[in-house]
């Protein structure tokens, strides 16, 4: 649905010394208040412990296993093999490939977009539970359309992330519904008989007239198919940025309609608007489509910037994130910071709206270069940061 898959190579090591506390977030955020495995993972392998054993080989998937903790504990202590696993984050996955390595589990599992391969014939699944009703929705219905007619979906949490709504979102995909007893603040609700409901319904499709765009998002991007504050106040100060720029790249693209506006105002620009959400990807492609940009903006699926060259850039566009999963944590954003300032040559701009509490313009002059304040009210703050 989203992106292909890949198949990861084979090594043989002891399982015997499998431990939680030895995964790391890495290359994600770390710090003492992050952690890459909770009480819910350890929940849902407790729950799914009988029907893992039962599985067989190639028969389990797993959904939104953050930093590998669902995917090596079911290797590891229930002996599950051929996994099939699906994580919208970059980051995610490449946390699970370095946690598998130190582990010799690297066999154990293939990385698959959200669909058809990574669900067919599943007779389990296992589901850290989105904070996204949306995310969920597009999951649940993925499962119910794809897995077997007997499948056990075990899907996780923690109670002050979990909502009633959420229970409501499985029952529209699946006939029956258990909600388990709590343990250590953490909650399994496990769905079965699943219920056939057609082709999806996503990406779901708006059109704003005030932008003359076109905007399409999958359940898991951010703000779906409206456009945030935010982006709005990048949107008010595009024809201000580096006029004799001939390359932009949308950094956390989201829907991709920061993108997507740029391409139409410069049709010379070379754009690429580029995140680490697979969701994200997929929704700026369909919007690059809907709106004839296909052929104008690249969308790449990339972790920060990685990808990019050093000084390979003249303008870059983002609106970070100021939490991490359900954290508020700023070391996504002096990431991107730091990221955006390798890849900008000498002279290049990042334009940035962050949300004024967190007074990031001293952290873009440390790590960009001489930042002016563009804008800014009691919500939002747009600054401007000149690569040195």
């Amino acid at each position: 649905m989203f992106e292909s898959g890949t198949q990861k190579p084979t090594l043989s090591a002891s399982r015997a010394d499998f431990d939680f506390d030895r995964l790391s977030r890495k290359p994600d955020v770390e710090a003492d208040n992050l952690f890459a495995v909770d009480a819910s993972d350890r929940l849902i392998l407790d729950e799914a412990a009988g029907a893992l054993a039962g599985a067989g080989a190639g028969n389990v998937a797993i959904l939104e296993d953050r930093y590998g903790a669902l995917t090596l504990g079911a290797a590891a202590l229930h002996g599950a093999r051929k996994l099939r696993v699906y994580q919208d984050a970059l980051s995610g996955e490449h946390a699970l490939e370095r946690n598998a390595s130190q582990f010799g589990l690297d066999d154990c599992y293939r990385s698959l977009p959200l669909g058809e391969e990574l669900l067919t014939g599943a007779r389990v699944v296992l589901l850290q539970l989105p904070r996204s009703l949306g995310e969920l929705d597009e999951i649940a219905g993925a499962i119910a359309r794809y897995a077997a007619p007997d499948v056990l979906v075990f899907a996780g949490g923690r109670i002050k992330h979990m909502s009633v709504g959420m229970n409501e979102v499985l029952r529209r995909h699946f006939g029956a519904l258990n909600v388990t007893p709590a343990r250590q603040k953490s909650r399994v609700l496990i769905a079965t008989s699943p219920i056939q409901t057609g082709a999806s319904a996503w990406p779901h499709s708006e059109t704003h007239d005030d932008l003359g765009l076109i905007v399409r998002a999958h359940g898991a991007a951010f703000a779906g198919t409206s456009v945030d504050i935010g982006t709005r106040a990048l949107l008010d100060v595009l024809d201000r940025m580096k006029p004799d720029a001939e390359s932009a790249i949308d950094l956390g693209c989201g829907t991709g309609v920061l993108a997507a506006a740029l391409a139409l105002q410069r049709p010379r620009l070379r754009v690429i608007a580029s995140d680490q959400s697979a969701a994200a990807v997929a929704s700026a492609r369909a919007t690059m489509d809907a709106n004839a940009l296909a052929e104008r903006v690249t969308v790449v699926r990339d972790d920060a910037l990685s990808s990019r060259a050093e000084d390979s850039a003249e303008l870059i566009l983002i609106n970070p994130p100021f939490h991490i999963g359900s954290s508020v944590h700023a070391g996504i954003a002096l990431k991107l910071f730091a990221d955006a300032a390798r890849v900008l040559s000498p002279g290049g701009e990042l334009w940035a709206v962050w949300n004024t509490h967190l007074g990031y313009r001293p952290e873009l002059t440390r790590i960009v270069g001489p930042t002016r304040q563009v804008g800014r009210n009691t919500k939002f703050t747009v600054t401007v940061s000149t690569r040195r």
